[in-house]
């Protein structure tokens, strides 16, 4: 068992927007655009969380920093530009991050995400040291925290919930609440996400763009 974390720093990883969400299959300017707004929920939710002493957005997107940093987020470059898991080990090493506080890796495409929902896993992180909350299929990893940040270990990838388990993380996935398990990659995730309640800026492109009949079509 880890020490008690009473507060957390939340890292959220934000790739390049033209190389984002590539599997939905929307207009390349819509699918920019929605990357971006799912993006700006996911941490909005997280800065809005109880238990949030810092949110960390790790991003090179030029057009992603000023959106991220306006919300509340540090937002620091990713300088390993060496894939997903080291770019997340360099945001929970920010200087910005207190030195007393647990870590937590959460996906960037959560845009129905609810900060009680964030908040009750990590609560209970505290008593467990490490948790892995997965998506909705139960493979992938929307959520890794560890109460001690030299036991934040990210396997973020493909497996990656077995892969977390595997090293020790306990699997909350059946005790987490679905907003905290609704990632976003095809429209079939937006109407699901669409249907817990999207964010702010997702829902304003969903409605500017019709994209809630597409999604529901996909469903």
């Amino acid at each position: 068992m880890g020490r008690p974390a009473e507060r957390w720093a939340i890292v959220v990883p934000v790739k390049r927007l033209d190389d984002a969400k590539t599997r939905l299959r929307v207009d390349p300017n819509v699918r920019i655009e929605l990357a971006l707004a799912i993006a700006a929920d996911t941490v909005r939710a997280a800065l809005a969380c109880p238990l949030t002493a810092v949110v960390i957005a790790v991003s090179d997107d030029t057009r992603a920093r000023p959106v991220l940093r306006e919300l509340g987020a540090v937002v620091v470059p990713d300088r390993p530009d060496a894939g997903l898991n080291p770019a997340l080990v360099h945001g929970a090493a920010a200087p910005e991050v207190p030195a007393d506080v647990g870590v937590a890796a959460i996906a960037a495409d959560l845009p129905a995400l609810r900060p009680d929902e964030l908040a009750d896993v990590l609560a209970a992180t505290s008593r467990h040291g490490t948790v892995v909350v997965a998506d909705a299929a139960g493979v992938g990893t929307t959520l890794l925290a560890a109460a001690d940040v030299r036991q934040f270990r990210p396997m973020f990838g493909a497996d990656s919930r077995a892969q977390h388990v595997a090293t020790g993380a306990v699997d909350l996935s059946d005790a987490a609440g679905p907003s905290l398990r609704c990632d976003v990659d095809t429209l079939a995730d937006l109407a699901t996400a669409h249907l817990l309640g999207l964010g702010p800026a997702s829902e304003r492109v969903v409605r500017d763009h019709g994209l809630v009949d597409l999604a529901r079509q996909a469903d």
